[in-house]
């Protein structure tokens, strides 16, 4: 019995310590003063007592001896790793060494520290950018008219290109001494926002130039003299930029680019220079048709050793005119509908000098590496910000429709099966401003955010993707003829643009999420893969032997914390005290989950991880889950925890617990070696599986806060353009939402006394027929008349002459505008 209690106490002193992540000095001390203790006033007999010692010593010695250790463990497992790792190629080493590691970092390490996350700054916009923000964004959104840009001209008007360059919206990035506006990411992500609440297509060709692009391209690699020539014009709207990656053959794998580029001798302007002849297709291209500018990313090859001995030099950009002889810009393409200026671009033996690529002559072959150092910071906001706003206008204008939009006598917003879309509508629409704040943010610290980029893009765009298909469910009719009434039917019809581009998304989930996250954001991972391509042995040796100890001891830790954390439900982590404490306890207590589970699998899969994508996918899925909680708990703070928001953040958060356990779930039920998954079982879910999706009850109070005017629904869609003004069907709607909710008492009033019988149901009578009965007064009548008029308008849909639906001929009539509400 005695020998049975002192096993037990190891087990537990060692399960605190993996627990409380303690060194391994600490753990020596503390299993050798248990020992100690059993030995002075316990009860084991002396043959046990010894046998105990043994043990200890036989594991602990060489475990602390470095030499020992070194030479008859770390070895042996060197030459083992060295068969195991995955291979990595050059543009996988490039792609993981180009970002920073951030609070993922801490997430994929098993024990985030919540004071990290919380002390982070608080993200707001600077006097300047409020300022542009109350003017010139919101005077841009005043000239859009979807219908006529979408449908009429197929592109933005004269004067609203105009508009764009005069207030420098294509140089928010660009510094002030070349005369961009400099903003911060936060800034841009929600200029971006306010855009496309109102139209995709003028968010994308604003989008465009801020993000990956000749300008972010230039600021970090351009040469002097190409920074003082481009940026200014860049700034300006004098030149207009593209940038041309994708080819007919080279979609997701970029770095298979076809495009070729050969160093020779030419003419150029009358003179013999030294040079490149390019050959090129592309295609996607946003923003070419107009474009003056063009970015191309193509393969430079120099066979005649010009610059070099190198014969292919690898992936490089290039910045051309509009007009370089040779290059051919084609016509456009179409996408779904929502007409931003996309097209193909071409060129044959186009011969341009060398100082035409980006950052001259000594940046030669090292585009891949510029454009991925770049994407993390384009990517973190120009998609999910295009979601964000989309998100949070669509959850105003449902949540209005819904609630003045009457069937069987009642709004549509009370019936549950619209509730359940509504509070779809609002828990996404908050998941994604949070998600896309947290990113804008990582970008203004300073980070390069590489797997927050790619877990914010596939999100955003897929819960957007989600929005938009519930709003069209709730507004049926009202979304599907378009006209100028549709507010909703470009937003459905656009929606897979952006699940498309940028990465496509199902890339993003199984290949980059986990993929980059598993080695970047891993404490050894990498430091392990730099220790193999070290060339000195001892150093070698070294360096993998503090990586693999520091390796295993987390991976104990974790797998001690998931038991743990599973056994009392996260209570034992240490997390913030507030009513929130239980979001937090789940991030703790998967985090560590995660963390074993991804040991274990590139533990007993190896390389074959890499192709195990279903696999990755799941990982990555807990662990963006995890980051959208952080961001979500963060905002939250951020605001100051209003209690009227709670509803909101507790449907979030509720939803991603329940897909993070159903990601590990799926994971465990789908891993090929099953000893192992039935150890991953009862390790991550020690007591059984028992998270739930969002309850009814919830999901009603949610979509309650979509039905009226309230403070959280204020917050929830504060980026969204809501103004009473022409051309804004939202707007109007949006601005005889309260009269509408003060009428409803009122026609509660008169539809009772229709049953009754007291006056007629014919809606031209009955209102006089009630003022003469003393059912309602005179000013209750004037509300009702202007009532009845909005909700006809708002409900109201197009229709045209056949004629005018010819080949894009379709003009608006005059009648058809939606008046301004008084």
């Amino acid at each position: 019995m005695s020998g049975l209690m002192l096993t037990l106490a190891l087990l537990v002193v060692s399960i605190a310590a993996a627990f409380l992540r303690v060194s391994l000095r600490s753990w020596t001390i503390a299993a050798a003063a248990t020992l100690a203790a059993f030995t002075l006033f316990g009860s084991v007999s002396p043959g046990g007592l010894v046998l105990a010692w043994a043990l200890f010593a036989v594991v602990a010695a060489p475990l602390n001896h470095a030499p020992w250790r070194r030479n008859y463990i770390t070895k042996p497992v060197l030459k083992t790793y060295k068969k195991l790792a995955p291979t990595l190629s050059d543009t996988e080493s490039i792609a993981l060494e180009a970002g920073t590691v951030g609070w993922e970092g801490e997430l994929f390490a098993g024990k985030p520290d919540f004071r990290k996350l919380l002390k982070q700054p608080r993200p707001e916009l600077s006097t300047e950018e409020q300022a542009f923000m109350d003017g010139p964004v919101d005077e841009l959104c005043s000239m859009i008219d979807d219908w006529d840009i979408t449908h009429n001209r197929a592109d933005l008007p004269p004067e609203m290109w105009q508009f764009i360059k005069d207030n420098r919206f294509f140089g928010m990035i660009i510094p002030k001494q070349y005369g961009g506006l400099e903003f911060s990411a936060l800034a841009h992500s929600l200029v971006l926002q306010k855009l496309a609440s109102k139209s995709a297509v003028v968010g994308s060709t604003v989008s465009v130039p801020n993000s990956l692009g000749p300008a972010e391209l230039l600021l970090h690699y351009g040469t002097e003299e190409q920074k003082n020539h481009y940026l200014p014009r860049l700034a300006r709207g004098e030149d207009i930029p593209c940038f041309g990656l994708t080819g007919p053959t080279a979609g997701s794998d970029a770095t298979s680019i076809p495009d070729e580029g050969i160093i020779c001798r030419g003419e150029f302007n009358g003179e013999e220079v030294l040079g490149m002849r390019l050959n090129f297709d592309k295609r996607y291209i946003t923003l070419a048709p107009v474009a003056s500018v063009i970015g191309l990313a193509f393969q430079l090859k120099d066979p005649e050793g010009l610059i070099g001995d190198q014969e292919d030099i690898g992936i490089s950009l290039a910045l051309l005119p509009r007009d370089t002889k040779g290059m051919e810009i084609g016509r456009r393409h179409m996408p779904l509908n929502v007409p931003f200026h996309n097209g193909p671009i071409r060129g044959k033996d186009v011969f341009v000098p060398l100082d035409f690529l980006i950052g001259g002559q000594a940046m030669a072959g090292q585009g891949w590496r510029m454009l991925v150092e770049c994407l993390s910071v384009g990517r973190s906001i120009s998609l999910p910000s295009s979601a964000a706003g989309g998100s949070r206008a669509a959850a105003l204008a449902t949540g209005a429709y819904a609630r003045i939009r009457k069937q069987f006598n009642m709004p549509i917003g009370r019936f549950e099966g619209i509730e359940e879309a509504l509070a779809r509508i609002g828990g996404y629409a908050y998941a994604t401003t949070a998600l896309t704040q947290s990113t804008a943010a990582a970008v203004d610290r300073g980070e390069k955010p590489s797997v927050p980029s790619a877990i914010a893009k596939y999100h955003a765009t897929e819960m957007a993707r989600k929005v938009a298909s519930d709003t069209m469910d709730v507004h049926g009719g009202k979304g599907v003829i378009l006209g100028p009434r549709n507010y909703a039917g470009r937003g459905w019809q656009g929606a897979p643009i952006a699940i498309t581009v940028e990465g496509a998304n199902i890339m993003t989930r199984s290949l980059m999420i986990f993929g980059q996250g598993a080695i970047r954001c891993h404490p050894y991972v990498l430091k392990e893969l730099e220790a193999l391509n070290m060339e000195e042995p001892r150093a070698q040796v070294k360096a993998f032997d503090k990586a693999l100890f520091g390796h295993i001891g987390v991976a104990i830790s974790n797998a001690s914390r998931a038991l743990v954390l599973g056994i009392t439900g996260g209570r034992l982590a240490s997390v913030p005290r507030d009513r929130n404490r239980r979001y937090y306890r789940a991030i703790a207590r998967y985090s560590a989950a995660l963390g074993f589970a991804s040991d274990i699998a590139m533990l007993t899969l190896g390389g074959k991880l890499k192709f195990k994508e279903k696999l990755s996918a799941r990982l990555g899925d807990v662990l963006s889950q995890l980051y959208i909680l952080s961001a979500m708990l963060k905002r939250h703070a951020d605001l100051g925890k209003p209690v009227a928001d709670q509803p909101l953040l507790d449907w979030a958060c509720q939803d991603a617990i329940d897909k993070i356990e159903t990601a590990f779930r799926e994971f465990i039920r789908n891993y090929p070696i099953r000893p192992v998954a039935f150890a991953l079982r009862a390790v991550i879910f020690p007591v059984g599986s028992w998270a739930k999706a969002p309850t009814d009850r919830l999901g009603h109070k949610v979509a309650a806060l979509l039905l009226s005017p309230n403070e959280a629904r204020s917050r929830l869609c504060e980026t969204v353009y809501a103004a009473n003004v022409p051309n804004n069907p939202a707007g109007f709607m949006e601005a005889a939402l309260p009269d509408i909710i003060r009428a409803e008492p009122v026609e509660r009033k008169l539809l009772k006394a229709v049953r009754n019988g007291d006056i007629t149901a014919d809606p031209e009578d009955q209102l006089t027929q009630a003022v003469k009965a003393g059912i309602i007064n005179d000013a209750d009548m004037e509300l009702l008349i202007k009532t009845r008029a909005a909700t006809a308008e708002i409900i109201a849909v197009d229709d045209f002459d056949s004629e005018e639906l010819m080949a894009g001929q379709a003009q608006e009539k005059p009648e058809q505008q939606p008046p301004v509400a008084a």
